[in-house]
């Protein structure tokens, strides 16, 4: 992916930014919501109690629920912005196209959220809401990182992977099972189907990131593009495990015998959808850098090629 004749815009770029950590706020109160059980508390949509600017009554599950509204209005509402600035200040055509295409995903967003709503909390266009929020993150990540002064303005260092299989196909698999794994969590805790094919497919994310994660470290432990997410993915894995754990006994061993959520039960399942996004997202950074390196590797040994001398 060739960076193009743009030039790097700070502002633009630390816009992008905080849309990606608004965004990550908007994940963290829906997993409130959810775990707190006030997806209904307003129980109209796109107003909240029939108004759509004044505040309803300001009690139990309304605070959750319309917090989480707000905050997501208002990272639409940057999406927006960002949308249009993308177009006019950044001369990538595909980086037009990405930027209107995440304020698509974040309408879709929102409509699947009224519908939620308005349709009492199905299991199926809950667990779409869910996921289509966790696309966007990804989405504006790569914004985020597209929009930076190292893609922009730096010529990507070459680099030859010559292993089987290929890093990216490495990165790519891995990308497809964490996001096999967050449909399966959204399902879950929207309480679509049993425990069991979540936990079972945390063990083949687990291999699947860790061979990610080993391969990359040891074919690459010096190109900085590609160390450091390596190297945050498999710490977010590492704390992820833990927290699935965690997740795992307060809300499915001892969640049955409570009527409420325990402070236990939503800080470690607030916590597992947090940095499972972070870890997706993460992942899919790593992704991007290996895809754009190796791609430069391969322009360079076909240009190499071309200036070779043709023999007689």
């Amino acid at each position: 992916m060739k960076s193009g004749p743009t030039a790097f815009n700070s502002w633009h770029h630390r816009t992008a930014v905080f849309i990606g950590f608004a965004t990550l706020v908007v994940i963290v109160a829906g997993a409130v919501v959810t775990s707190e059980g006030a997806g209904l508390s307003v129980p109209d949509w796109p107003t909240s109690y029939g108004h759509l600017v004044k505040l309803p009554p300001w009690v139990g599950g309304i605070v959750y629920e319309h917090s989480h509204r707000m905050i997501a209005w208002f990272t639409g509402l940057c999406t927006m912005v960002i949308g249009f600035w993308t177009w006019f200040v950044d001369r990538r055509r595909w980086m037009k196209f990405l930027a209107f295409g995440a304020l698509g995903t974040i309408i879709l967003q929102g409509i699947l959220g009224g519908v939620t709503v308005l349709h009492f909390l199905p299991p199926a266009i809950s667990s779409a809401h869910a996921t289509v929020a966790q696309t966007f993150f990804c989405i504006a990540v790569a914004i985020a990182v597209f929009t930076g002064r190292k893609w922009v303005e730096e010529d990507p260092q070459p680099l030859a992977d010559n292993g089987h299989p290929k890093l990216l196909v490495l990165c790519l698999c891995s990308i497809v099972v964490l996001y096999v794994q967050l449909i399966f969590g959204a399902i879950l805790r929207h309480h679509g189907m049993h425990w069991w094919p979540h936990v079972v497919n945390a063990f083949s994310v687990s291999l699947m990131l860790t061979l990610t994660g080993v391969r990359s470290l040891v074919q690459f432990p010096r190109v900085e593009a590609i160390r450091r997410p390596t190297v945050a993915m498999l710490f977010l894995l590492v704390t992820q495990v833990f927290l699935g754990f965690a997740a795992f006994v307060t809300r499915v061993v001892w969640g049955p015998e409570t009527v409420l959520p325990q402070d236990s039960m939503l800080i470690s399942t607030v916590a597992h959808v947090a940095v499972g996004a972070l870890l997706l997202a993460t992942t899919a950074v790593l992704t991007l850098q290996v895809w754009r390196h190796v791609t430069a590797a391969r322009a360079e040994k076909i240009a190499m090629i071309g200036r070779q001398p043709i023999g007689l």
